[in-house]
């Protein structure tokens, strides 16, 4: 299979293997968010990885948590992604949506490697919800941070099929917005 059907192969998993992840391959994947490029190269992340199946039981503390999320017990892997919000001189001039941005494409860089390994991920956003101030509080994060996701990660006990996604023209236009494509 080559990079582009490997990429467009990838499907969320929200059931796991017990196997554990081993050490270099979770080394690779959070590689690949070290590696991820970033405004000015800043590198505004920080990610905690979960294995402690006591912190991840508290993490599902709250309905909501368990409803949304409940898959994260059965991952052997979490990975929360957080991104850098102080207010400093970058910040004052640009604002910390790149912060947002960067940690974004470095979860989505190890996302991709973990496929890329046979581990499945399903990525668990938590912004505006209980749960974020739970994981912020069990997780000890600084308010200065934003956390931007949490991802678990695991090999797939199941391979979801293909799902349905917008076709092309409806989601694409050349030269300004359209609501069709009609030429390239």
């Amino acid at each position: 299979m080559d990079w582009v059907d490997l990429v467009l192969s990838r499907r969320s998993i929200r059931r796991y293997e017990t196997r554990k992840i081993p050490q270099e391959v979770l080394d690779k994947i959070l590689e690949a968010g070290r590696k991820a490029p970033t405004a000015d190269n800043r590198q505004p992340w920080r990610f905690i990885v979960i294995t402690d199946p006591e912190i991840k039981e508290k993490l599902l503390q709250d309905e909501y948590n368990v409803q949304a999320a409940s898959f994260i017990k059965e991952a052997p892997v979490t990975i929360v992604g957080c991104g850098l919000v102080r207010e400093d001189e970058y910040t004052r001039k640009w604002g910390t949506i790149y912060s947002i941005l960067d940690t974004t494409i470095a979860l989505q860089n190890m996302v991709i490697a973990a496929w890329a390994m046979g581990v499945g991920s399903c990525w668990i956003g938590v912004q505006a919800t209980p749960f974020d101030d739970i994981v912020r509080r069990l997780l000890k994060i600084p308010k200065d941070w934003k956390i931007i996701a949490l991802i678990s990660f695991g090999y797939p006990a199941k391979q979801p099929g293909p799902i349905k996604k917008k076709s092309i023209e409806e989601i694409v236009s050349y030269n300004t917005f359209e609501e069709k494509t009609t030429s390239r």
